[in-house]
């Protein structure tokens, strides 16, 4: 059975966030093979195309690697940089053989100048070789984030038929890295004296909307990429002070329609939704059960109108505008209370009344044990006074 709730936020009721369809909803003219528009902080899927499909990612793979270096090393240890590392393709921030250059450094040269030396000299330190890296970052992108249809096989995303993703999987780890501020500032940064040994400039980043070349109001951060097997591919997050917003596209043949995707999909994610906190002990209850929240939440409300919710007997909730069109499905198991029953199943392995049951037999063991043995000497101290 459904109840259908009004939803109004200083009476909400319990909130776990998983996943948005809003294919259903207004239709965007995109461009790219796949996109994705998601709340930043709530990982509400608000607008996608192809999401789940297999994708090569390209430099967006950057976003991973710095994450994954961020959380698994200290940022100020310097890394010497190494004869395999300079011998990497593609973009570089000219890195020489032997260098010693602190992490943050080559992390910021990697998200910035989207350095493939820097990526490279990154996990050759973090893990010692590239077969190992493998393994790592791919432990790490689906034990701490969750991802399902990943697999990376290098630090920078030059083209391997084994180094894939998705639009939604990218986005997931998009939003993760950006819970971390030392990769929220890099990821925003539009420039940065670059001081190396063989390279002395000023990097800017390469992302046309960070950097103002296209305007777009609100841009805090973004990754570009490119190999002709990926085509284009963007990684863009922008905020207007109702909500966060993070996009990621996909497998576009021109810049141009890459970014017109990127305004199109904020632009409507800025017009049609809001983000809001659910507080820290937030309860609801269903017909059978009971859910309380352990930690404060987010979730993604329409804009204009009041949300509607539907929960289930089975903990699950559904948030819908006022049109129906659901914004976001919620699994709200991992808050749900124990019963009465529960409680009393664990507690009955432990209470004094049921451990009280051996020891009891034991002293009227003992007891009559004592009686016993009282007796017997008894009668034979009478039988002694008798032959007396």
């Amino acid at each position: 059975m459904i109840k259908k709730l009004s939803f109004i936020f200083c009476s909400i009721l319990a909130i776990s966030t998983n996943q948005v369809f809003a294919e259903q909803m207004d239709e965007l003219s995109i461009i790219s093979d796949s996109v994705i528009l998601m709340d930043s902080q709530s990982n509400a899927v608000l607008y996608s195309k192809n999401e789940h499909e297999r994708m090569y990612p390209a430099s967006l793979t950057k976003i991973a690697t710095a994450i994954y270096a961020i959380e698994t090393a200290k940022i100020d240890e310097m890394v010497k940089v190494s004869g395999e590392a300079i011998e990497v393709e593609g973009t570089r921030v000219y890195l020489n053989e032997g260098e010693e250059v602190p992490l943050k450094k080559l992390i910021q040269g990697m998200l910035i100048n989207s350095g493939n030396d820097a990526a490279a000299a990154i996990a050759l330190h973090m893990d010692g070789s590239m077969e190992k890296y493998e393994i790592d970052i791919n432990e790490f992108l689906k034990e701490k984030i969750g991802v399902k249809d990943t697999h990376f096989t290098n630090p920078h995303g030059l083209f391997d038929e084994n180094h894939y993703t998705t639009a939604y999987d990218l986005g997931l780890i998009t939003n993760y890295a950006l819970k971390n501020e030392t990769f929220k500032d890099i990821f925003g940064t539009k420039e940065l004296p670059w001081d190396g040994q063989s390279w002395d400039t000023t990097l800017y980043t390469h992302h046309l909307l960070l950097k103002g070349e296209i305007p777009f109001e609100g841009i805090s951060g973004g990754k570009t990429g490119f190999v002709n097997e990926s085509r284009q591919t963007l990684a863009t997050t922008a905020s207007n002070g109702q909500i966060e917003l993070t996009v990621i596209g996909l497998g576009a043949t021109y810049k141009r329609d890459i970014y017109n995707d990127t305004i199109n999909l904020l632009s409507y994610g800025f017009s049609k939704f809001k983000t809001s906190t659910v507080p820290l002990n937030t309860a609801f209850q269903n017909e059978s059960d009971k859910f309380v929240l352990t930690e404060p939440l987010y979730i993604t409300e329409p804009l204009v109108g009041a949300a509607v919710m539907d929960v289930t007997n089975e903990g699950e909730l559904a948030v819908f505008d006022s049109m129906n069109n659901e914004i976001q499905t919620i699994s709200l198991t991992k808050y749900k209370q124990k019963s009465v029953e529960e409680k009393s199943s664990v507690i009955g392995e432990t209470t004094s009344s049921d451990n009280s049951m051996p020891i009891m037999k034991k002293a009227i063991t003992i007891g009559l044990g004592f009686v016993f043995i009282g007796a017997i000497v008894r009668i034979w101290k009478r039988r002694m006074l008798i032959k007396g």
